[in-house]
């Protein structure tokens, strides 16, 4: 990993080659579990350039899956395109001609960053199951770290989708001077308990696999495939919509006939499968564990007794909250009560709720509405 990120205007519309960035903290960072890291390391990406002011910096914050490779390709992976390369670049809604963007992969995280698979400097073994829980509380501090050692007092805007729009609104709550603008999309003030639900399912799917052997699976050579593999699957059908799925599959079969078994017939099965253990040939159980508890944990009302308009009172920066007509997920009344909690606080605020068919994914689109909409809010930003 280079010291600094590689940039190239190749492409016109791209960022063009990219190189990941390494950050090495020796400052202890105590944990909201009370757990204590004395060192560890964040990986990230930086696209366009900081101006004189270093007033024009956009944080981009990934979901459960995603990374610090949001935009470009890798000179030695010209297939690996960033996770959002539809958003960020020359001329793009994230606009790097004018903006400084950073992707980061979150602690605990397994692109790179200090997690789970990382090697324990006390043990010189991967940490495995003595990684400890993190939150999107930890993240934010993590972050604003990294924001210290790249030279950026204030954000002019910190955004992303699912996962990431919590940690834009918890940025907000907890850092209101460091942020500009926030903009939450498909996401959650915290989760319903379905969709608690829905992540226990994955983490047992996990945990009860043979080859997980309680989170230390590294030390036996094996990787548990098969849970990480169900999670993925459980999950990818909760970020698609019904629509979605019967334009996409129906109820198409393989061979145009039944088999009267139990092996792949329909052609959602094929795909779910597909996916299933592409996710599990580079994605890290303990990781897939961790990223749910955050989800599960995130409640910044919480303290103020479930009143999120008392948690964002404290708030000064100006949203933009996204949601999508199709996402069941997080649907379209989570991001309202985001909204109402601002507007009790007469923050300044836009709502917009996108026609969609692709569900809680939507955010990963490109939609012509939903990208004029960044687009438009990001230009009227004074840098």
């Amino acid at each position: 990993m280079s010291d600094h990120t590689a940039i190239s205007d190749a492409g016109g519309a791209s960022v063009g080659v990219v190189a990941p960035c390494m950050a090495r903290f020796d400052e202890p960072v105590r944990l909201k579990s009370g757990a204590v890291l004395e060192h560890y390391e964040l990986v990230y990406e930086t696209y366009g350039a900081l101006n004189a002011a270093r007033s024009n910096a956009v944080l981009i914050c990934h979901a459960l899956s995603g990374h610090h490779h949001v935009a470009g390709r890798y000179a030695d992976q010209p297939d690996n395109i960033g996770w959002w390369d539809n958003m960020v670049g020359p001329g793009k809604p994230i606009d790097t001609e004018r903006f400084f963007v950073v992707g980061v992969n979150n602690l605990g995280g397994c692109h790179g960053s200090t997690g789970p698979s990382s090697i324990d400097p006390a043990t010189g073994r991967p940490y495995g199951a003595r990684f400890p829980v993190v939150t999107v509380e930890d993240w934010v501090e993590t972050q604003a770290r990294l924001a210290e050692r790249l030279g950026i007092a204030r954000f002019a805007a910190i955004m992303g989708g699912s996962l990431g729009g919590m940690q834009a609104l918890q940025w907000a709550i907890a850092r209101p001077e460091q942020v500009g603008h926030a903009i939450p999309i498909a996401a959650a003030p915290k989760l319903t308990a379905q969709n608690i639900a829905f992540n226990d399912v994955a983490r047992q799917a996990i945990l009860t696999d043979p080859d997980f052997h309680g989170g230390n699976f590294y030390a036996h050579g094996v990787v548990p495939q098969r849970g990480l593999r169900l999670a993925r699957m459980l999950g990818h059908i909760t970020y698609l919509s019904d629509d979605s799925m019967a334009e996409k599959f129906g109820r198409e079969l393989r061979t145009g006939t039944y088999n009267f078994g139990y092996d792949v017939e329909f052609e959602i099965e094929s795909y779910l499968r597909y996916q299933g253990d592409k996710f599990a040939g580079y994605f890290d159980a303990n990781t897939y564990l961790l990223m749910t508890k955050a989800l599960d944990y995130f409640d910044p009302a919480l303290p103020f007794g479930g009143d999120l308009s008392r948690a964002l009172a404290g708030a000064q920066a100006a949203f933009l909250v996204l949601a999508f007509t199709s996402d069941w997920r997080f649907s379209p009344g989570r991001s309202l009560d985001i909204v109402k909690a601002l507007l009790d606080n007469n923050l300044d605020v836009s709502y917009a709720e996108i026609t969609s068919p692709h569900g809680h994914d939507s955010f990963l689109m490109e939609d012509e509405h939903y990208h004029e909409l960044i687009r438009t809010y990001l230009q009227n930003i004074p840098l």
